[in-house]
């Protein structure tokens, strides 16, 4: 992982790169349709209040729980709270709603979220199409059955929820379900697993997919992967928003195209 001011200054450096976060100067159409209609749409919509005081409340919990923590060989078991939980691993505001806005936008009806968390993610990408179905795989028993309160409580009933450690299993998931339509990445934070997950991605999705990995500028390892994979033969058409890369599938996209949007 980068420190604190070695991260500042990749976002500063990100900032100096990256093209109008307005849709200025931007040529594609498809990229110009998503920063004008998508990324900055400033609506507000319904669910978002509800979400945001789960937060809150998530923030305030001081109950204990033990956690499993996969990023290494084995599994590392912690004592922590709630509260300290919420506060360092739950996707910001900005950026929940960012995905509430690419499922309103784009429709997709089979998404794959791996890396639960608490549930501010997951919550944002089933209250966004209640006809989408969602699956979301969380390694740790405890912090899986937070986030499965916080769903009840927001009455989402497109969630199906998946616990174990990725690697065992994520395969099974992904062949015995739909192609997927949308994925989102955001666990295990390592290049090698970064690209273990997206191969297997790439082995069902759908034609229109959308890969959303979470944290590409985390570590110079996910960095590397984040380079490696926009290698890819299949891979034409990205978006680093620093904070997150998407990848957009189309028959369409016939050259590639590697765009760093402000956001």
């Amino acid at each position: 992982m980068y420190s604190s001011t070695e991260l500042a200054l990749k976002y500063l450096n990100y900032t100096w790169r990256a093209s109008n976060g307005k849709g200025h100067g931007i040529h594609s159409p498809f990229v110009y349709e998503f920063v004008t209609e998508v990324l900055n749409d400033q609506r507000m919509y319904y669910p978002f209040a509800a979400i945001e005081n789960l937060r809150a409340s998530l923030e305030k919990d001081r109950r204990k729980i033990v956690v499993e923590d996969y990023g290494k060989s084995s599994a590392i078991h912690k004592e922590l709270r709630v509260a300290a939980i919420a506060r360092r691993a739950l996707s910001a505001k900005k950026f929940g709603q960012l995905l509430f806005r690419m499922v309103n936008h784009y429709q997709p009806k089979n998404i794959v979220e791996l890396g639960t968390s608490l549930g501010i993610s997951g919550a944002y990408l089933a209250a966004a199409d209640p006809e989408a179905s969602l699956i979301t795989i969380e390694g740790s028993d405890e912090i899986a059955r937070i986030a499965a309160e916080g769903f009840k409580k927001l009455q989402l009933g497109n969630i199906r929820q998946i616990i174990g450690n990725f690697d065992e299993t994520l395969k099974t998931v992904i062949q015995s379900s739909p192609p997927a339509d949308l994925v989102y990445i955001d666990g295990n934070h390592r290049k090698e697993p970064l690209l273990n997950y997206f191969h297997l991605f790439m082995q069902k999705k759908s034609p229109d997919a959308i890969f959303v990995l979470h944290d590409i500028h985390w570590s110079r390892g996910m960095e590397e992967g984040w380079q490696i994979i926009k290698d890819h033969e299949e891979v034409m058409m990205t978006i680093d928003l620093f904070s997150a890369g998407l990848i957009f599938f189309r028959n369409q996209f016939r050259v590639k195209q590697h765009f760093t949007i402000r956001y």
